[in-house]
C-alpha cells in the first residue's frame, strides 16, 4: 500500500516538472523565434534555434529543486516567473535598439524614471502571453493539489548531466554555424540565435567579469603597447588642412540633434521639406554628407563620449556609467590650457547617463541640467522641455559666459517615441501604420524650427560671429525593427547594406562669414575632435586617440568603423559578416574585407583596452613622476 502511494506520488511529481519544464522551453523558444527578428537563414539555424532553450531550462528546474528544501513547488513557480521577466525585458529592449540587454545595461537604474514614457510605448498587450507558463503552472498547482515534489540527489545529478550533454551539443553545433562565435562575434543578435537567449545572459556575465578585471591587472606596458599602436596609424601623424587656425579663438558650440538621421536631409514630406532650415544651413557652411555616427548601448552618451574623447564607446553598456571614474583627456581638459571655459546644456535630470559625474571626469566646468530651467507641463512634451523654450532659455546662459568657450547643447524633443503636441505640428504624420516611423518626420521638422528659431536669435547678440556651430546626430532614430515602414518612405528594401548607410547622421560644420561646401568623404564622430581642434590651431598630441581630421582628403586606409563592428572604407561596406561594394551595394567575395575585418577588430579592441585598463591614469602618474623628479632637482 504504501509503495503504490509512493509511486502515484512520484507519478504526479514527474508529471508536474515534466509540464513546467514544457511550459518554460516553449516560452523561450517561441519568444525567440517569433518576438526577436533574429537572422535564421537555414534549417540547420532553426534547429539550432530549437534546442537552446532545453539546457537553460533543466538548469533552472534543476537548480529550483536544489535551492528549495520544502516548497519546491513554488520555487519552480518563482524561476519561471524570473525567466519570463528576463524574457520579457529582453523583448522591450530589443524593440527599440534592436540589440540585446547587458549586465552594465541593467545597472543603470538612474535612467528608469526618463525612461517611462518610451518603456509604455514598448509594451503590447500580447506581451502577457510571456507568462503564461507561470500562470498555468499556478493554476495546476490549484487544480491538481500539487504541494509537494519527491526528488532523489541522484535524480538531480543525472538531470545536470543532461543539461551539460545538451549544452555541448548546442556549442558544437554553434560553432559549425558560426566559427570562433564568442572569440571573435560582437554581434549579439547572432550570439543569441546560436546559444540562446539564458546563455548570452550567462555569457555577458563572464564577459563583464572578465573586462572589470583588466584594470586590476593593467600597467604601464599596456599603455606603451597602445601608444605604439596608435602612432603606427598614418591618421595620427598628418599635415594639417588648407583650414588650420582659422577658427582660432572662437567659441565653439556643438548642438547635439537627437536622433537624427541623413535620410530627412533635403527630403520632402507631402511636397513639404522636412527640414527646411537645414537644408538652408547646409548651403552657407561644411556639410558631411558621408558622416556616420559609432554608438552602441549608451546613444547619446556615447556620442559625447566620441566626440570628446576620439575614443570608440564599449560593446556593452555605456562608459558614462561604467568607467567614469578613469583618467580622461576630454576636449574640455585640453582646452582649458588654451583659456577656453566649458559646459554642457541639457534640461534633463543630471543623473541621466551618469553625466553629473562624467562630465567632472572629462573637465567640464559647469553643467546646466534641469534644475536650471524654467520647465513645466506647457512647454514640455515626451522627455522633457521642448526644443523651442531650451534653445530660448540657454541662449540667455551663453551670453552670460566666460569667452572664449566649449560648449554642447543637447535636444530632447526629438526622441523615440517621438510625441508631439497638436500646437506643434508643422508637417502631417507619414501614414505607414507604424507610429515611429510616422511620427518621427514631425518631431524633426519641429527640431528643425526651433534650430533656426535658436540662429535668428543668436545673430542678434555679439556671440555669432565671434563662433563656430557643429551640428550633428548623435545616433539613429529609427531602428531596424521599423524597416518595413521605412522602405515604404524610402521605397526600395532595407537590405544589410541599405541598413548601414542609415546609419549616416548630419554633420554640418558653421564658420559664420565662410563660404559652403558639401564635403563627400567618408567620417564618424570619432574624427570630430582633430577636426576642432585643426579648426582652432590646437595641437593635442598627449592623449590615446583616434580619427583624423574631416578636412584633409581621406587617404586609401580610411576607415569608419562602428560599433557593431561593422564598416565604410572608400570602396567596400562590411555588416553582418557579409562585403558589399560601396558603389553599387551588390554583394562581392567576402575574401575582399577579410584583411580589414581583422584591422577594424584591432583597433576598437585596442580603444577597448585603453578604457578598460584605464590606461591614461599611467599618463599622468608618468607626468607626476617627472613633475617630482624636477622639483628633487630643484631642492638640491
Amino acid at each position: 500500500m504504501l509503495e503504490k502511494i509512493k509511486h502515484k506520488l512520484s507519478v504526479k511529481t514527474w508529471w508536474f516538472l515534466y509540464t513546467a519544464f514544457f511550459l518554460m522551453w516553449l516560452k523561450t523558444y517561441l519568444v525567440q523565434r517569433f518576438a526577436f527578428d533574429l537572422p535564421i537563414q537555414s534549417l540547420f539555424q532553426e534547429m539550432i534555434l530549437l534546442i537552446t532553450p532545453i539546457a537553460s531550462v533543466i538548469l533552472i528546474v534543476g537548480f529550483a529543486l536544489l535551492i528549495s528544501r520544502k516548497r519546491k513547488v513554488w520555487t519552480i513557480i518563482i524561476f519561471s516567473l524570473l525567466s519570463s521577466i528576463l524574457l520579457f525585458s529582453d523583448l522591450v529592449y530589443y524593440r527599440f535598439f534592436n540589440d540585446f540587454i547587458t549586465l552594465p545595461v541593467l545597472f543603470q537604474t538612474s535612467n528608469m524614471g526618463d525612461l517611462q514614457s518610451s518603456i509604455w510605448g514598448l509594451i503590447k498587450p500580447t506581451d502577457i502571453l510571456i507568462f503564461l507558463d507561470t500562470i498555468l503552472l499556478v493554476f495546476i498547482v490549484w487544480w491538481k493539489k500539487v504541494s509537494s515534489i519527491s526528488i532523489r540527489r541522484s535524480q538531480l545529478v543525472s538531470a545536470f548531466a543532461v543539461a551539460i550533454c545538451f549544452l555541448l551539443v548546442n556549442w558544437s553545433l554553434a560553432e559549425m554555424s558560426r566559427p570562433q562565435l564568442l572569440a571573435r562575434t560582437f554581434d549579439r543578435q547572432i550570439v543569441v540565435k546560436n546559444i540562446g537567449a539564458y546563455n548570452y545572459h550567462l555569457y555577458d556575465l563572464v564577459l563583464n567579469t572578465r573586462m572589470t578585471s583588466k584594470k586590476v591587472f593593467a600597467d604601464n606596458e599596456d599603455l606603451m603597447e597602445a601608444t605604439k599602436y596608435i602612432e603606427t596609424q598614418e591618421n595620427t601623424n598628418e599635415i594639417p588642412s588648407d583650414l588650420y587656425g582659422i577658427a582660432e579663438g572662437k567659441n565653439v558650440i556643438l548642438i547635439s540633434m537627437e536622433s537624427l538621421q541623413s535620410f530627412v536631409i533635403n527630403e520632402t514630406l507631402y511636397d513639404q521639406e522636412i527640414t527646411p532650415f537645414l537644408n538652408d544651413l547646409i548651403g552657407e557652411s561644411y556639410y558631411f554628407d558621408n558622416f556616420y555616427h559609432q554608438t552602441g548601448q549608451g546613444k547619446t552618451s556615447d556620442s559625447e563620449f566620441i566626440v570628446d574623447n576620439a575614443l570608440y564607446p564599449l560593446p556593452s553598456g555605456a562608459v558614462f556609467f561604467t568607467h567614469a571614474q578613469n583618467t580622461y583627456y576630454g576636449t574640455p581638459n585640453v582646452l582649458k590650457d588654451e583659456g577656453y571655459y566649458s559646459a554642457v546644456f541639457h534640461a534633463n535630470e543630471g543623473a541621466f547617463w551618469n553625466r553629473d559625474v562624467m562630465y567632472d571626469a572629462l573637465g567640464y566646468d559647469f553643467f546646466y541640467d534641469k534644475e536650471y530651467y524654467e520647465v513645466n507641463e506647457e512647454n514640455s512634451v515626451g522627455w522633457g522641455l521642448k526644443d523651442e523654450p531650451f534653445f530660448q532659455q540657454t541662449l540667455d546662459k551663453l551670453e552670460d559666459l566666460p569667452e572664449p568657450f566649449y560648449t554642447r547643447l543637447i535636444t530632447l524633443t526629438n526622441h523615440y517615441p517621438f510625441e508631439m503636441e497638436e500646437e506643434d505640428l508643422m508637417i502631417p504624420f507619414f501614414d505607414s501604420g507604424d507610429a515611429t516611423v510616422d511620427q518621427y518626420f514631425s518631431t524633426v521638422r519641429y527640431m528643425d524650427e526651433a534650430l533656426k528659431q535658436f540662429f535668428e536669435d543668436i545673430k542678434q547678440t555679439d556671440l555669432y560671429e565671434d563662433t563656430i556651430f557643429i551640428l550633428y546626430g548623435d545616433h539613429y532614430g529609427i531602428s531596424a525593427n521599423h524597416n518595413e515602414a521605412m522602405s515604404l518612405f524610402l521605397d526600395k528594401d532595407i537590405t544589410p547594406y541599405e541598413h548601414v548607410q542609415l546609419q549616416r547622421v548630419p554633420l554640418i560644420i558653421h564658420i559664420p562669414g565662410m563660404e559652403g561646401k558639401t564635403i563627400s568623404q567618408i567620417g564618424g564622430q570619432i574624427d570630430l575632435r582633430s577636426t576642432v581642434f585643426n579648426l582652432l590651431g590646437v595641437d593635442n598630441k598627449e592623449a590615446l586617440t583616434f580619427g583624423s581630421d574631416l578636412f584633409l582628403p581621406n587617404k586609401e586606409n580610411k576607415m569608419v568603423i562602428l560599433r557593431d563592428r561593422s564598416f565604410i572604407t572608400e570602396d567596400v561596406v562590411y555588416t553582418a559578416g557579409n562585403c558589399y561594394d560601396r558603389g553599387t551595394g551588390e554583394m562581392i567575395l567576402s575574401d575582399t574585407c577579410e584583411l580589414l575585418v581583422e584591422q577594424a577588430e584591432q583597433q576598437l579592441d585596442y580603444s577597448d583596452e585603453i578604457i578598460y585598463g584605464d590606461l591614461m591614469r599611467f599618463i599622468e602618474e608618468d607626468a607626476d613622476k617627472v613633475e617630482d623628479e624636477l622639483g628633487e632637482e630643484d631642492a638640491e
